[in-house]
């Protein structure tokens, strides 16, 4: 394979370069999913309350329109328009049940309450054909901004999901941008060859490009890998490209050009697979999860990094000999760290450096797990936003921030639907709940009620109640509220279910912290194997892992003592990134480690030789991979991007940090342990003192 790539080397960047274009046409047909709550499990009751009322009443994608200071004439123009918009399905407001010129005091308390609020606002329910994050449902939604009059304030889950589309959509090409400067610039200081940062990003362009136009057959993928995909991919990879580098300027010395390049291709290929095999494990780990974003993520960075692999094998390497003329003119001085030192300090105190290592690690463990952790969409969204901004007007005006559904069979009379509505009006918290038999009050004749408004509450066979809430979704108040109207509706019909953002948000932390424990077990389990098989060897695993273990401990940590608060998604999904994408630094020191002991070095010896000599590929590729992310935790305006890219680029630093520093100090102390739990370990036949 390596004498045909470097042989034919411009038949392989023409195919390459017509599979880029395939793959811009896969790219483009591509859904996004921005609905985090929608890879929730479908057997959730929530999710399938969430089912039901899309599937029965239609009214699982709505939008709520507030209303101020409007004349009635006006309002009902504007509904008027909203109704023939393509993808509104219905548009309810208070004229829709009495008359413009009725008193509103006709109506029963509860009704008030929903349909006036304060700053003389009245309220539009909009509902739509399609769910909540379907792209007919988002066009309609920016068709609905643009008819909106002055002091009309739009919000709602559905709107919240189109806002985040547009800001994604008009950040993504700046954390590309953003990701390849920076990258570029650690690899100009530390790679002595100018020409090469570009080739590298040359080479990264194709298997990322391949990536996202494979993401065609996954049949969509969500704004977040969408957003991380591109910028993980090129920090965890790049150091495969580094490898490759390496070993071919060392191969020129005494091989021609083509015959170093097959040499190098070669001695490279086996030290990339395993290692490329640990990151993909641990990204594979995520598909563990019930919450379907863990696979997600998981199987579009896994095969990212196999494309990645694939790249450096065979487009890099034509890509190099292609441009091998002006690399060898353009040299220039270089950031090479002098490790003398480091590596004298770690080889003369290596039991004070795994103590201090120890207690480190055992405080920041109990830190991680006292850091606070955010569930919900909006709170890591701009403030801003349309939607954020009309969701809390409908707060400000008629006291809602969140809403529940529930759904209960049609076999419930009129009496027993007002006794559970009753009910749920006492629990704290909720402000009022609203349901048909409630609605149509003492006053108001049963045939007088338009079919419009019965429809939304009775439909298929089941029934619905809508409650308003003063609490937020995410909070504690909130989910013990949610638990207390469970309770109450399985009283009165045992297959009843609640649902609505709360109730979806509270079994996403129980699905979470699940989730948490399930996947960071099997990333541990799956990276163990890996090197087991790869140093047949029992201890070499246990120390690698307990090593990059320690240094996620430390990073999950330190937002405790800032004080910051994280996304939930980053307790998941930190742990297998930061072990897959830096497990490789780890056993490319040991593997070193092992060469020089099997040269005849002792232990403290061997171990200053592979810092020395480890140290430029590992400080490389570990600031890059830093680089590539951490310039994103300035840029975006999504706090949950922003929390992710903090947090996996200083993660970087950590594990790097730690290989350098800890690594080592642990062979040197384990030695004895290592030669008897591994499969010739040594193969020389003395040791030089």
């Amino acid at each position: 394979m390596a004498r045909f790539v470097v042989k034919h080397r411009g038949t392989v960047l023409a195919t390459a370069v017509l599979l880029l274009i395939v793959s811009v046409f896969g790219y483009i047909g591509t859904r996004i999913n921005y609905d985090i709550l929608s890879y929730l499990p479908s057997d959730l009751e929530s999710m399938e309350g969430e089912q039901l009322l899309e599937n029965d009443f239609n009214i699982a994608s709505t939008a709520i329109l507030t209303v101020e200071g409007m004349h009635s004439s006006d309002v009902e123009d504007m509904e008027k328009e909203l109704r023939e918009i393509e993808g509104v399905q219905t548009v309810f407001g208070v004229y829709d049940a009495v008359d413009a010129s009725v008193a509103k005091e006709i109506l029963p308390e509860q009704a008030q309450e929903m349909l006036y609020g304060k700053n003389d606002a009245t309220m539009l329910i909009v509902r739509f054909d399609q769910s909540s994050a379907s792209d007919e449902t988002m066009d309609a939604i920016v068709q609905i901004k643009q008819t909106m009059r002055k002091d009309c304030f739009l919000g709602g889950m559905s709107v919240i999901l189109e806002d985040t589309k547009e800001l994604v959509e008009q950040e993504l090409p700046k954390y590309i941008i953003c990701a390849v400067i920076c990258s570029l610039i650690v690899l100009f200081l530390f790679l002595e060859n100018t020409a090469v940062p570009l080739i590298f990003m040359l080479g990264v362009l194709f298997p990322v490009a391949y990536n996202f136009g494979s993401n065609i057959f996954l049949g969509q993928v969500s704004y977040i890998t969408q957003a991380l995909a591109a910028v993980l991919q090129l920090g965890v990879t790049m150091d495969f490209s580094i490898f490759l580098l390496h070993r071919y300027q060392e191969e020129k010395q005494d091989k021609s050009n083509e015959d170093a390049m097959v040499a190098a291709i070669c001695k490279t290929s086996t030290s990339i697979l395993s290692s490329s095999l640990t990151t993909i494990a641990g990204f594979l780990a995520m598909c563990t999860m019930t919450l379907a974003l863990g696979a997600d993520i998981g199987i579009v960075m896994a095969k990212g990094v196999a494309l990645g692999v694939l790249s450096t094998l065979i487009i890099l390497p034509a890509l190099i000999m292609y441009f091998d003329p002006w690399i060898e003119k353009s040299r220039h001085p270089v950031l090479i760290p002098h490790m003398s030192g480091v590596a004298k300090f770690v080889t003369g105190h290596p039991k004070s450096i795994l103590a201090a290592f120890v207690l480190v690690a055992v405080v920041f463990f109990r830190a991680q797990g006292m850091t606070n952790v955010y569930y919900t969409l909006t709170d890591s969204l701009p403030q801003d936003m349309t939607g954020i901004a009309g969701t809390n007007r409908l707060s400000d005006d008629f006291g809602m921030p969140s809403y529940h559904f529930v759904v209960v069979s049609d076999e419930l009379d009129s009496n027993q639907m007002k006794s559970m509505a009753q009910e749920f009006d006492r629990v704290d918290g909720v402000k009022t709940s609203l349901c048909y038999e409630k609605f149509i009050g003492a006053g108001i004749p049963q045939e007088a009620i338009p079919e419009n408004i019965s429809s939304l509450f009775h439909a298929g066979d089941h029934r619905m109640v809508m409650i308003t809430t003063e609490y937020k979704p995410g909070t504690d108040e909130m989910n013990g509220q949610v638990e207390v109207l469970n309770d109450i509706i399985k009283r009165y019909d045992p297959d009843g279910l609640l649902t609505g953002e709360g109730a979806m948000t509270r079994d996403l932390i129980v699905t979470s912290d699940r989730d948490f424990h399930i996947t960071s077990f099997v990333s541990i389990a799956a990276v163990f194997l890996i090197i087991l098989i790869t140093f047949r060897s029992v201890s070499i695993p246990a120390l690698l892992v307990l090593a990059i273990e320690g240094a996620i401990m430390v990073n999950m940590g330190i937002p405790y003592f800032t004080g910051s608060t994280i996304p939930f998604i980053a307790s998941i999904v930190l742990g297998t990134i930061q072990l897959g994408a830096t497990v490789d630094y780890a056993i490319l020191m040991t593997t070193r480690f092992r060469e020089e002991r099997n040269h005849g070095l002792a232990p403290k010896e061997a171990a200053a030789t592979a810092i020395e000599t480890c140290a430029p590929s590992i400080i490389t590729s570990g600031l890059s991979f830093f680089a590539a992310t951490v310039g994103l935790s300035f840029l975006s305006r999504i706090d949950l991007i922003r929390g992710l890219c903090l947090l996996i680029s200083r993660g970087a630093i950590i594990s790097m940090l730690v290989i350098l520093l800890v690594l080592p100090a642990m062979l040197i102390l384990f030695t004895p342990l290592i030669e008897k739990t591994t499969y010739h370990w040594l193969e020389h036949v003395e040791e030089r003192v």
